[in-house]
């Protein structure tokens, strides 16, 4: 592909590209950052629950291991491709890079439809899997966790068929499990919980008291939900929330609780008796202090993000922002909290998964969300700082102290001579 605007290992290769060009750094790094250590294309082969036997292509990338092993997510899409997979893994190593994990970037996943595959043909391809690609991945090499669906009951299919290749229970091998074997409290909630911490930490930077801010949240799934509850019990105002079906508008504030107890009985927002009916694109424009997209890609663009009221964007989403639209927020004096940092709250939680099972001491979900916060807002600040040193966007600045610490990594173990 020629189109770098398409191409989503090209976007990669390009953001990195900036990032040390912009750092002045080695060219070198660039040169070892550009693509992936090792890229991995699998043969899945599996039996269909009428005796037929169908062959899947599998990948999994790993990106870059100055840092520590590679760690990301196993997706199950009929779209997934090379690519895909390879700017996905970049994309990881932005993350824990960002959040001072000791971790570079890794993603895999299968080009399949889950929703033409029954239970039992989930769990055989799931255990395939893990034997086509047993000799790559392990608790010091390479760590997968759930992604695009994929659930924690397919990673405990997935540590026990490598479990059974070892010969000795490995539960480090996975993050994202199941609790009773090795997965970690607050885990859950991690995303939308993280989202909120790094917020917090920006309207900090600027002067903005989250605990009086007015919220507007698009996309009320577990991220969105998680991050609106959150954010209620902080103390800011819920003014609008929406799903897939609509949203809702109150400009005197939304019991966050009461509507989460009114979408587990009715299962959406629909009539929800307290609050106005309001549009999507009304809810992306409400004057508000901090607006959470946290639903589908693409939703703030070159059209609307003129009519963009919030000071903070806060990603929960992956590309809800296009980068027409960031260059717009940004000249309008709007920071936006990039996907990069704003959705790390899962891996973060996802590598104290990791810390428990290697040591096999587990940690209450106190102990996890305030370790979480810990993260999100030093990372915050970090970034925040670099984009007060360089004059750049948010995402612009992750990328720039990503880079930084890769490059320092990768020049203390001796790859740059």
């Amino acid at each position: 592909m020629a189109d770098t605007s398409l191409n989503p290992f090209m976007r990669a290769q390009q953001s990195f590209k900036e990032a040390v060009e912009t750092l002045g750094v080695e060219p070198g790094v660039y040169e070892i950052l550009k693509q992936p250590m090792r890229t991995f294309e699998v043969a899945v082969p599996f039996i269909r629950d009428d005796g037929t036997l169908q062959v899947f292509t599998g990948y999994r990338v790993q990106h870059n291991d100055a840092l520590g092993p590679t760690k990301g997510g196993l997706r199950f899409h009929p779209d997934v491709n090379a690519d895909e997979v390879k700017a996905l893994a970049m994309w990881m190593s932005v993350k824990c890079a960002l959040l001072g994990l000791p971790y570079g970037g890794g993603k895999g996943g299968i080009a399949c439809d889950v929703d033409q595959l029954s239970e039992g043909e989930i769990e055989r391809l799931s255990r395939e899997y893990i034997r086509a690609v047993s000799l790559v991945i392990g608790p010091d090499k390479d760590i997968p966790a759930p992604d695009v669906s994929t659930n924690p009951q397919i990673m405990a299919w997935m540590v026990d068929e490598y479990s059974r290749i070892r010969g000795e229970n490995t539960f480090g091998l996975i993050t994202g499990k199941p609790l009773v074997i090795g997965g970690s409290e607050g885990r859950v909630e991690a995303t939308g919980r993280g989202l909120v911490f790094a917020t917090r930490q920006l309207a900090k930077e600027m002067g903005i008291e989250f605990d009086h801010a007015r919220v507007a949240v698009q996309g009320f799934g577990n991220v969105g939900s998680v991050a609106a509850s959150i954010a209620y019990s902080m103390g800011a105002k819920v003014v609008a929330v929406s799903d897939k079906d609509g949203g809702l508008y109150n400009a005197a504030g939304i019991d966050v609780n009461d509507l989460l107890e009114y979408k587990r009985t009715n299962r959406n927002l629909t009539g929800y008796p307290k609050a106005e009916p309001i549009g999507n694109r009304e809810l992306l424009e409400l004057p508000v202090d901090i607006l959470f997209p946290a639903a589908l890609e693409n939703q703030i663009t070159a059209d609307n993000a003129q009519n963009i009221r919030a000071k903070i964007v806060g990603e929960g989403a992956n590309g809800p922002t296009t980068p027409e639209a960031d260059a717009i927020l940004f000249d309008k004096g709007v920071m936006v909290v990039p996907d990069v940092m704003g959705n790390s709250g899962g891996v973060t939680v996802s590598y104290f998964e990791w810390v428990q099972n290697q040591s096999r001491f587990y940690w209450s979900e106190n102990e996890v969300n305030q370790r979480l916060q810990e993260y999100m807002s030093r990372a915050m600040a970090a970034m925040h700082r670099m984009h007060e040193r360089y004059g750049v966007t948010l995402r612009k600045a992750a990328y720039l102290v990503a880079t930084d610490r890769l490059a320092q990594a990768m020049r203390v173990r001796g790859w740059l001579k």
